[in-house]
This record gives C-alpha cells, structure tokens and sequence, in this order.
C-alpha cells in the first residue's frame, strides 16, 4: 500500500495530537492515582474514591457537552476557529499546571475539571479542521496518524514524569515535588506542540455573518438541530456514536481508577498502561491504511464488536496479568475507532459547517462519556463493599459496575448497522 507525504500542515495538525495526548495520557495514568493518595488523607476509601473520580470526569463532560455545540457553531463564522481554539488550548495548559500546586482532593478536582474542559473543548476545534487540513480521499489516513502519533508521542514526556514518580526519592525528590514537575512538563510539552498549527492554520471554510455573530450563532444552532433530525443518516450516525463511544472514553478514563480500586499494583498499572500506547501506535496506522483498502462502516463495526468483548474481559478482571492483557487489547482497537469515527464524520458532512456538526458530536461523545462515568460511579457507590460469585470467581462491585457498558456497546452497534446503510444509499461513501 503506497504511503503518503503528509504535507505542513497536515503534519502541524497531527503535532498538536501529540501535545495534547501527553495530558490525557497524565489524566488515564498518574492523575488517578495521585487523586487516591490526596483521597485518602482525606478519608475517603477506596469506593467513594472511584466514585468522586467518576463524578468528577461527568461534570466535565457534561460542561463540554453544552458549551462545546455553541463554541463549535460560532467558531464557523470567518476568523473565529482559532482564536477560541487556542483560548481552550490555554485553559487546559494552565490548568494542567495548576493541578500540581492545588491542596486538598476537593480543590483539586475543581481544578481537574476546568483543565479537562479546556482540553476537549480544544477537541472540538481540532476535529473541526480536518476537513480543512487534508482531502476527504486521505481523511482517514490522516485522522488515523493523528492518533497513532499521538500515542508514542505522548509517550515522551510521560516516561519523563513517570521516573520522577518512581526514582525521584533517590535523588531527594519528594513524591509531591516529582508530580508538581510532572505537572509542568506535561503542561509545556502541550503548549510547545500548539505553537505550529496556530502558526500555519488559516480557516478556509467558513460562513458568512451578517450584524452580531453571537445571535447568529444561536439561530444556525437552533437550524442545525432541526436539520440534523431531518437528514436521518446523520442524526443516527450521531446516535449510533453517542452509545459505542460511550464505552471507549469511559474505559479510558476508568482504567487506572479501576485498576486502583480493584487493589491491582500501582506500578504495574502504570506500565501497562505505557504498554497500550505503544501497541496503539502501530494499529492506528494499520486502521488508517485498512480504510484504503476496506470500508470504513465494516472497520467500525469491527471494533465495536471488539470493543464488546474487551468489556467481558474487564468484568472478570481480578490480577495483575489481566489487567496487561486488557492494556493490550485496548491499544490493539482505540486508535482505530476513535480516528474512523471522526473520519467518518468529516465524509458526510458540509466543510464550511464542520464546527457546528462536530460540536453536536461533541454533545453525543462528551454527553455519552457522561453517561458511562456516571453508571460506572453509582453503580460502585450503591454497591459499596458487596461482593458477587460468578462462574466460581468472587468478584468486586468495581467489576459489575464496569460490566454495565456491554449494553451500551451493544446499542451503539445496532444503531450504526443502520446508519451506514443510509449513508451508503445517500451519500456513497
């Protein structure tokens, strides 16, 4: 399969996935476990850590899922895009640096959250450039790399911050000091790997804004959701990637809390999780070069399917060694359908209205993940300190509790059979 050159931009654009990743890599790894220890100074246990944590990633999503259509939908209008990307952008650098200077698990989960929401608000206008950056014919390839090289790249100033934690009290490094610096370096790596798309983007696609761009906004907000339950194929592709998606981003921002929860080894949960990225990076490649060769709706599909099944496995996750192999098996698929998901979009929608349509997909990510995070907590709350035999394992209410994103999976799948026919009756892709 014939590889292709990625031009400036492109290649600014895929940067500013490595900038951000080394942050949400920080947020899946050492931010759970550094909220547990401020956790349990505050007497919490283990239980109402998981669910504070969960809580705590909702609220987040849940205020991107309604700022990020409005910001999305006003960003169209010409000139708009970047600036209030890179206002996102600072947000959730400073944020991220912040975290390291907060006192107490309560002050720091406030400041968790503006970070949080700086950093997927951010989300919203990257994935709105795409279709700007590159053509629909190497959309997939080029989202897929963003991803790919997002993974290892993250890798860098992880690894960096992951030596500290470890190794730091041999060179008279406190634990507390090691996270500040953590904190720093991940917060600067972020901002240094912006600086080249904010130099080479210019919005191309755009709408015209006649009096306040404000009140514009509004009403093509208000008229794209009225389109969007006229034009079926899309509203429910957006239904469809509200349940599936779902499940990915609460794995991703559940995992190391889950681990914790379950009493797994701290330090070998951190390492597994390191191994993910690097089996990412690889097949979000191949993905990218699969959609080449296959259709994009079969590659989806796949995954969902894939992703059903790793579920199942987690349910019944109770050492170490599982939990690496899970690590494993979500590297081999996160890539993948995240990268085809944005791809897919970008296909079947107009570019100069790119930042409308992937603030609704925002709505459905961000409000799906709210949703997840959210079962996975109450479930975990309500079931505090039981215990459940099944198929002669004792298992932990973490376990049930993740075993509520099965359906979730399985709702997503259904509903995006049904709309990859549509679109490939109306649209042809």
């Amino acid at each position: 399969m014939k590889k292709i050159k990625l031009t400036a931009l492109e290649r600014s654009w895929i940067l500013y996935d490595i900038g951000n990743s080394a942050f949400i890599l920080l947020v899946s790894t050492l931010i759970p476990i550094y909220f547990n220890a401020l956790a349990t100074t505050g007497g919490l246990n283990e239980s109402l850590y998981l669910s504070y944590w969960g809580y705590a990633g909702s609220v987040s999503t849940l205020l991107v899922a309604v700022i990020g259509p409005i910001c999305g939908t006003l960003a169209d209008h010409r000139g708009f895009k970047k600036p209030i990307f890179m206002a996102c952008m600072l947000l959730g650098v400073l944020g991220c640096a912040a975290m390291g200077v907060t006192a107490g698990w309560l002050a720091f989960l406030v400041v968790f959250v503006l970070a949080k929401v700086g950093y997927s608000s951010s989300l919203v206008f990257y994935d709105a450039m795409l279709p700007e950056v590159t053509t629909d014919e190497r959309m997939d390839t080029v989202s897929s790399m963003g991803y790919a090289y997002g993974y290892i790249g993250s890798v860098i100033p992880f690894i960096l911050c992951l030596l500290l934690v470890l190794f730091g009290g041999k060179i008279g490094i406190g634990a507390g000091t090691a996270m500040v610096v953590s904190f720093l370096i991940t917060a600067v790596w972020w901002f240094v790997c912006t600086q080249p798309l904010l130099k080479r983007y210019r919005q191309t696609a755009f709408v015209e804004h006649g009096g306040n761009p404000v009140s514009s906004t509004f009403r093509r907000l208000r008229d794209t959701f009225r389109e969007v339950r006229q034009q079926k194929h899309i509203f429910l592709y957006l239904l469809a990637f509200f349940f599936f998606i779902d499940g990915v981003y609460t794995i991703i921002d559940m995992a190391t809390a889950y681990g914790t929860a379950l009493g797994l080894n701290t330090t070998g949960l951190l390492l597994a999780l390191l191994l993910t990225q690097f089996v990412a990076f690889p097949c979000s490649i191949a993905f990218g070069r699969f959609s080449a060769k296959y259709d994009t709706g079969l590659l989806i599909k796949i995954c969902i399917l894939c992703y059903t099944g790793i579920t199942l496995f987690a349910v019944f996750l109770v050492s170490q060694w599982q939990f690496w192999v899970l690590a494993v098996l979500v590297g081999m698929f996160q890539g993948g359908i995240q990268a085809l998901s944005r791809s897919y979009l970008g296909k079947i929608i107009p570019a100069e209205r790119s930042g409308e349509y992937f603030g609704l997909m925002d709505i459905c990510g961000k409000g799906a993940s709210f949703l997840g995070t959210t079962l996975i907590a109450m479930v975990s709350q309500f079931t505090d300190g039981q215990s459940f035999h099944v198929f002669g394992l004792e298992l932990q209410n973490e376990n049930i509790a993740v075993g509520t994103l099965v359906v979730i999976f399985a709702i997503g799948f259904v509903l995006f059979c049904k709309a990859d026919r549509l679109n490939k009756q109306y649209i042809h892709i």
